[in-house]
C-alpha cells in the first residue's frame, strides 16, 4: 500500500469535536501521512499554524514532501513524549492537539517493518528505526517471567505461560512468520489470528514503550493547551483507552468544583458501520476529547 492510501480513522469525528477555527494553532503528535492534518489545515486558514510530529522517518519524509510549500507547517522527527517536553520548555501552546495512537497502514503493510503476523519479515517493530531495541531482542533474550508479564499485561493473553515456553524452546526466532507459526499452534484456525494479534501487540507495546510514553505525555499535552484548547486522543485497545479516560476524569469530572477542563465526549466516539466497511482499522478506534477551561 502506498503512503497516500492510508486512511485516517474517525476523520469526520475528529474535525467535528476539535472544531478547528481560522487562525488557530494545531499540534499533531502522531501525524503519520497527514490525513487528519490536511483536514484541519483546511479549516485553520492562512493565519493558522501547525506542528506535525512523527517518530517514523518514512512518515517524516512523506510529510516533508506533502507540505513543502506550506509555510504554516513545521515538521518534527521525534517521539511524542520528547517532542512534547521540548515544546513545553520552549513556551509553545496550542488550540488543537491530536494524538492518533494507532499504527498506520504503511507500517502494517510493509513486511520489512516487522509489525504484521500475516507476512514474513524481520522481528523489528520499531516505530523509530534509530531506536536500538527491536522485537528480536525481546523475543530471543528476555526471561520467561518478563515475557509472561508483558503478554498478560499488554496483550491480555490467557495462555501466556504456555506460549512463552514454546517461544523460548524455539529460540533463536528469526522472523515474524516463525513467531506467528509458534503462536498458531495454541489456537484453532478461527481463533489463531486473534491470539497472534494479541501477542504481537504486547511485543510492539514494549518495544516502543507505548503505554509509558502515553502515561507521561498526557499531563504535558494538557499543559500545552491554551484556555479553550481541545485535546483529542484516539486509542486502539483497552489499555490505552483506560489511561486516557482516567486522565480526563482527573481533570474534567462534572462534579469537581475545581475541574480545570471539560470532557466533550461523555462516551468515546467510535466509527460508524459504513466507516468500518471501507476502513477496517477504525473498528477498534475510540476518540476522547477534552477542552481546557
Amino acid at each position: 500500500m502506498k503512503s497516500e492510501e492510508h486512511i485516517p480513522v474517525l476523520r469526520e469525528a475528529v474535525t467535528a469535536y476539535l472544531a478547528p477555527k481560522s487562525g488557530e494553532h494545531y499540534l499533531d503528535l502522531t501525524a503519520g501521512y497527514g490525513g487528519h492534518a490536511t483536514d484541519i489545515l483546511g479549516q485553520i486558514g492562512g493565519t493558522g499554524r501547525a506542528i506535525l510530529v512523527d517518530r517514523d522517518q518514512n512518515a517524516v519524509d512523506y510529510l516533508g514532501t506533502k507540505f513543502q510549500n506550506d509555510p504554516r507547517v513545521r515538521i518534527v522527527h521525534g517521539d511524542f513524549l520528547t517532542s512534547s517536553k521540548n515544546l513545553l520548555e520552549s513556551g509553545a501552546s496550542f488550540d488543537l492537539i491530536l494524538a492518533d495512537l494507532g499504527l498506520s497502514s504503511p507500517h502494517l503493510d510493509n513486511p520489512a517493518r516487522g509489525f504484521s503476523f500475516q507476512s514474513m519479515g524481520p522481528l523489528d517493530m520499531r516505530m523509530d528505526s534509530r531506536q536500538v531495541m527491536t522485537a528480536a531482542e525481546v523475543v530471543n533474550t528476555w526471561s520467561e517471567d518478563a515475557l509472561i508479564r508483558i503478554l498478560k499485561e499488554y496483550g491480555e493473553v490467557y495462555s501466556a505461560r504456555t506460549i512463552v515456553r514454546a517461544i523460548i524452546s524455539a529460540r533463536p526466532i528469526a522472523s515474524t512468520s516463525d513467531l506467528a507459526g509458534i503462536i498458531r499452534k495454541f489456537a484453532s484456525a478461527k481463533k489463531a489470528p486473534g491470539l497472534q494479534a494479541q501477542v504481537f501487540q504486547a511485543i510492539r507495546i514494549v518495544v516502543n514503550d507505548e503505554l509509558g510514553q502515553l502515561r507521561e505525555s498526557l499531563p504535558l499535552w494538557h499543559s500545552l493547551l491554551k484556555p479553550g484548547g481541545r485535546l483529542g486522543v484516539i486509542s486502539f485497545h483497552s489499555l490505552e483507552d483506560r489511561l486516557v479516560k482516567q486522565f480526563y476524569s482527573e481533570h474534567g469530572l462534572a462534579n469537581m468544583l475545581d475541574a480545570d477542563s471539560v470532557i466533550l465526549t461523555r462516551r468515546p466516539i467510535i466509527a460508524l458501520p459504513e466507516e468500518n466497511v471501507f476502513n477496517p482499522r477504525a473498528r477498534s478506534a475510540k476518540l476522547r476529547v477534552l477542552q481546557r477551561k
